[in-house]
């Protein structure tokens, strides 16, 4: 039994009075989505809901991140082992990179046979049969202040309003409907559902089973169901052929559980329980549940970059304004909150996988594809949590970190039967059933170095929280088995003498060879700079757990052998150990740049010719005629020329995104006629790793030091923001005004050393550390060292 509260609300201008209570962190439109990529996102890290603010039906697109097609699959490698990759090794030596990649080709492709895909669910559609033509005041926002998306509108001078969220503590999608006028919401809820199920009433529920059938990427799939609970006040309900009709109610509140049995045998009595537990609160209490959970995470980070008459717009107006060359500093400072609310969204600590290509939304579109919508290694999905440390969500890794550590047990098995290798690895394409193989082809699915990519994060983590617990304990025994593996793996060119990877690709781009086109080499670029990174930081973990040293020595053995990064003879940083020619100079892959960022191997400071040879190899690839321009491309560009200390060019590429890469909800796309893609297709990353080049043009510290404002551009002169984070342990504050800063703070959240570069061009700061005056000691190149405690706030003023 339900026992909600119900308050009827008298709501007066509830439509066009709508306000966020920072109405520049709210998403508003003045006419329903007529499209997915129109309408506003909401999730808990779990469920994914699409609000379209229809007023004859409203459309809500449903998701549950663990809806997937596809099932386990033993025989998804090609056993190769160590006697025949030396054999074909010795032809890469021999020069003969033809044959050998040939033989790379039959024996080290994957053999996929129900890899599967994740899915959407449908549409739950509610019918209220409104006249469109005697509706006025319509309004349509999403509050990222408070995480609630709201329609408003009157219809012959009575005020509906609708609010949504999906609630992470109370595990459901929320919906709650009312008007200014007694017994007047009239709706029937149905289902159009994109999976084969049964639906059935069940009293005031209505309940949707069935098995995920998707045969593109194989047979298999999950077992689910899915309720949505109507609790109404006034008026009458009346459940028939599997809809439900609300006939003269005040007010109406649905709650939305959709559960499968991926790893999760319970899930039809949890589905029960989740809409039970939620019934026994009023809606009150469920959306401050919801508030006080989200605004915990979001109002972390504050940020203003400026104004703009543009800023009491409408979304999709200032986006046509940006389409159309305008500058609006207000709505870049919105995409940045509004990647951080995605992030939310999309991964929690309790999401029972991590964000995937769409976060944890799916718009029936990437599914589609032949890449799909899974988890793509080579970028995509390490582009998902760039922002998460500098943005101050911490928290949001945790099942990304969880799903590394699957995967890392199940690629032991792809490790010893591909490579005769202990440890493990991992290569461009992974699913929820433990696919760990190459890809089908090698041109694109040899890449066993995103074992390390993914790796990677759970150090950075680690130098943003200094959580020594979550290093003994998850991050350092994952790097630790991902390097035993390379190690093992990794062999001993008898032409140079360098230890070398290999054979394997460059991130999906190929060269030119003797009238060939081919894609597979012995150590590109990218694979040294992942392992690396990968052993560095595993060094510098052993040496903080105090353990190891044996295996410490043997990483900085090995290290010693590693070739260095070299730089061609067209001044570019070469993408592969030989001076090939590319094959595809506009390719949108360039992970030969990933020791620029998001590593430090290059940077201006500390190499600076290299720095220059990657700002070259940045400006061919922009300049190269029909450039792939995706949404991750031309993120990277945010982040690579903010490392470069190039404002003007960083923001171009902010603008880029924005004009040409984004749709109208602001969700970032890779655009029709790219990778083979009929449609612009909604993927997450785009919105991620848009949102850290943001952030390292706010703040760096990669080279071994906090310097301030090191790439911020003429459109942002004057601004602020509080609460992003620095690696070492420490959150920043700062204010700027003309393009100098004004104000700045380092707070620490563990004991630290900290470095900080004091701003150019300023003097005579006043300096306190805990309220108290601190004595400035620079060096020669304008840095001061702190010495902080957990707690510690140390303070500039100018």
């Amino acid at each position: 039994m339900y026992k909600y509260l119900f308050s009827l609300l008298f709501l007066g201008c509830l439509s066009c009075q709508m306000q966020s209570s920072d109405s520049s962190l709210r998403l508003w439109y003045k006419q329903p989505a007529k499209e997915w990529m129109e309408a506003t996102p909401t999730g808990n890290g779990r469920l994914g809901a699409m609000i379209y603010g229809g007023t004859q039906t409203e459309t809500i697109a449903l998701n549950e991140i663990t809806m997937w097609a596809g099932q386990a699959d033993e025989n998804q490698e090609i056993p190769c082992g160590k006697e025949k990759l030396a054999e074909m090794r010795q032809l890469f030596f021999a020069g003969k990179l033809i044959e050998g990649n040939q033989m790379a080709t039959q024996y080290l492709s994957g053999t996929p046979h129900s890899f599967g895909t994740h899915v959407p669910v449908g549409d739950l559609k509610i019918d209220f049969g409104y006249d469109t033509t005697r509706i006025s005041d319509y309004t349509r926002q999403l509050d990222l202040t408070t995480g609630v998306t709201t329609v408003g509108f009157k219809v012959d001078g009575i005020g509906y309003k609708r609010e949504y969220f999906c609630s992470n503590p109370d595990n459901v999608l929320v919906m709650r409907f009312t008007a200014d006028k007694g017994n007047s919401l009239d709706f029937e809820t149905g289902l159009a559902l994109l999976r084969k199920a049964t639906v059935t009433t069940e009293g005031n529920e209505l309940v949707f089973t069935g098995k995920v059938d998707y045969p593109q990427f194989g047979p298999g799939g999950v077992n689910f169901i899915g309720k949505i609970n109507i609790a109404q006040q006034g008026g009458t309900i009346e459940a028939r052929e599997g809809k439900i009709r609300v006939k003269g109610a005040d007010e109406a509140i649905l709650t939305l559980d959709i559960r499968t049995d991926y790893k999760n045998p319970g899930y039809r009595t949890q589905c029960a329980q989740t809409l039970a537990q939620a019934g026994q609160q009023s809606y009150e209490q469920l959306k401050k549940a919801h508030m006080d959970d989200y605004t915990a995470l979001f109002n972390r980070v504050e940020i203003d970059l400026g104004n703009s008459e543009a800023d009491n717009l409408p979304t999709d107006i200032r986006w046509s304004r940006i389409k159309s060359g305008a500058k609006d500093p207000g709505l870049d400072a919105l995409f940045f909150q509004y990647g951080r609310y995605l992030l939310i969204s999309s991964s929690r600590e309790n999401s029972p996988l991590p964000a995937n290509l769409q976060g944890v939304w799916n718009d029936n579109l990437a599914c589609n594809m032949s890449w799909s919508c899974d988890y793509h290694l080579d970028i995509n999905t390490e582009q998902n949590y760039w922002a998460s440390n500098v943005t101050n969500l911490h928290e949001c890794n945790q099942p990304f970190f969880n799903y590394i550590e699957s995967l890392s047990e199940d690629g032991e098995k792809t490790a010893r039967r591909v490579y005769g290798s202990p440890g493990w690895v991992a290569h461009t394409v992974t699913n929820v059933w433990g696919n760990t193989a190459p890809g089908g082809g090698v041109n694109w699915g040899l890449f066993p170095v995103a074992s390390c990519w993914v790796a990677s994060h759970l150090w950075s983590h680690y130098c943003y929280t200094q959580d020594q617990e979550f290093l003994k304990n998850q991050a350092y025994p994952i790097l630790k088995k991902n390097a035993i593996f390379f190690l093992d793996y990794m062999t001993t060119d008898p032409n140079t003498g360098y230890l070398v990877t290999g054979p394997t690709n460059s991130a999906e781009n190929s060269f030119k060879f003797n009238g060939w086109e081919l894609a597979l080499s012995m150590m590109p670029t990218c694979d040294r700079v992942l392992v690396h990174e990968l052993y560095t930081s595993c060094i510098e973990a052993s040496k903080i757990l105090n353990t190891d040293t044996g295996f410490r020595d043997s990483l900085q053995q090995a290290l010693a052998k590693f070739p260095p990064l070299k730089i061609g003879k067209n001044g570019e940083v070469q993408e592969w150990m030989e001076d090939f020619e590319q094959a595809h100079p506009n390719h949108r892959h360039a992970s030969h740049l990933l020791a620029l960022y998001p590593f430090a191997q290059i940077s201006v400071a500390h190499t600076p010719e290299l720095a220059q040879a990657a700002k070259k190899a940045i400006d061919n690839k922009l300049a190269a005629p029909d450039w792939e321009d995706v949404e991750f491309s031309r993120a990277n560009m945010i982040n690579f020329y903010a490392r470069l200390k190039e404002p003007e060019e960083a923001y171009n590429s902010v603008c880029y995104l924005l004009q040409k890469l984004t749709r109208e909800n602001l969700l970032t796309v890779s655009p029709k006629g790219i990778a083979g893609a009929p449609w612009d297709i909604f993927i997450f990353d785009g919105n991620q790793a848009g949102i850290s080049g943001i952030a390292e043009m706010l703040v760096q510290n990669h080279e071994g030091y906090i310097e301030f404002l090191p790439a911020l551009p003429q459109a942002w002169p004057t601004g602020s923001y509080k609460g992003l984070c620095v690696k070492g342990g420490a959150e920043t504050d700062l204010k700027w005004q003309n393009g100098k800063v004004t104000a700045a703070t380092v707070k620490a959240t563990t004991a630290n050393t900290f470095r900080l570069k004091l701003p150019a061009g300023t003097s005579n700061p006043k300096s306190t550390l805990n309220g108290k005056t601190y004595t400035l000691s620079p060096d020669n190149e304008g840095i001061i060292t702190l010495e902080l405690s957990q707690g510690d706030c140390f303070e500039l003023k100018y």
